[in-house]
């Protein structure tokens, strides 16, 4: 087994799951979020891409973050008929951010991590053991 591409292979894969912890925190933080004008579109749901690519240095299979693209799901509605942001039927539109959908996505983000900082820790053990018996 080759050490550094298991390091590099998680490293990428603890950088991926970083940034997309970030895009899902700004989701929620943004899932009552109104429109700031009338007339003007509320905040749009991001998703973070990702793709695969081989490192050159070491061969590894990495995972590198893509481009964060807007979800292309209808707003939600509100009725609130006194908001200056409302239309004719009194509704505003609200975020497409579905706070469920957020906190399972962060939940599944978080588990990747772990099982990347874990990839790491085994490796770090199995170089320290290999060493060790290299000594012996």
């Amino acid at each position: 087994m080759d050490f550094l591409k298991s390091l590099t292979s998680a490293a990428s894969g603890l950088k991926a799951q970083s940034s997309r912890m970030r895009v899902i925190a700004e989701n929620i933080a943004n899932a009552d979020s109104a429109p700031t004008a009338p007339g003007a579109e509320p905040y749009r749901r991001k998703i973070p891409t990702f793709r695969s690519q081989v490192d050159q240095e070491t061969g590894a299979s990495v995972i590198e973050t893509g481009r964060v693209r807007r979800d292309t799901a209808p707003f939600r509605t509100k009725y609130e008929p006194g908001n200056p942001n409302a239309n004719a039927r009194g509704e505003v539109a609200m975020p497409n951010v579905n706070g469920l959908i957020e906190n399972m996505d962060m939940r599944e983000a978080q588990r990747s991590y772990e099982a990347n900082l874990n990839m790491i820790t085994a490796t770090r053990r199995m170089v320290a053991r290999t060493l060790e018996i290299l000594k012996a």
